[in-house]
C-alpha cells in the first residue's frame, strides 16, 4: 500500500519487521506455540470449513451420505479408517502419532 500523509509510518512496514520490533524473542515464541495449538485443535467441521467444501462435496468424495458425514462431524470417537476415509476426501492424508512429553512418535499399520 503507498504512503499517504495521513497514514503512520509504522503501516508502511512489513510484518516481518514489526514483528520483531514489537515483540521479545519469548513473546514470539508464545504466539508461535499458540498458533500452532490453535492449528491443530481443528473439529472435523471446522477444518472443512476452512478447507471451504460443502458436506455435499465431502460426502461424494468420501462416498457417503451427506446425512452419515454430518454425524460423523458431531461424533467424539471415531474409527482410524473412518477418518482416514473423511481426510482423504479433503484432500489430505491422515497420520496418527503419540506424543510423550517433546517425544512424537508416528504410528504406522502392522
Amino acid at each position: 500500500m503507498p504512503a499517504t500523509q495521513s497514514q503512520p509510518e509504522s503501516m508502511n512496514r512489513n510484518w516481518k519487521s514489526l514483528q520483531n520490533a514489537k515483540l521479545s524473542a519469548a513473546a514470539q515464541a508464545r504466539a508461535r506455540a499458540r498458533a500452532n495449538r490453535e492449528l491443530e485443535q481443528l473439529t472435523l467441521k471446522a477444518l472443512r470449513q476452512a478447507l471451504e467444501l460443502t458436506q455435499m462435496q465431502v460426502s461424494r468424495a468420501a462416498s457417503m451420505t451427506q446425512s452419515e458425514l454430518s454425524r460423523l462431524e458431531s461424533r467424539t470417537d471415531h474409527l482410524t479408517s473412518t477418518l482416514r476415509r473423511y481426510v482423504e476426501a479433503l484432500g489430505g492424508e491422515l497420520e496418527v502419532s503419540a506424543v510423550f512429553g517433546d517425544r512424537r512418535i508416528k504410528l504406522t499399520d502392522a
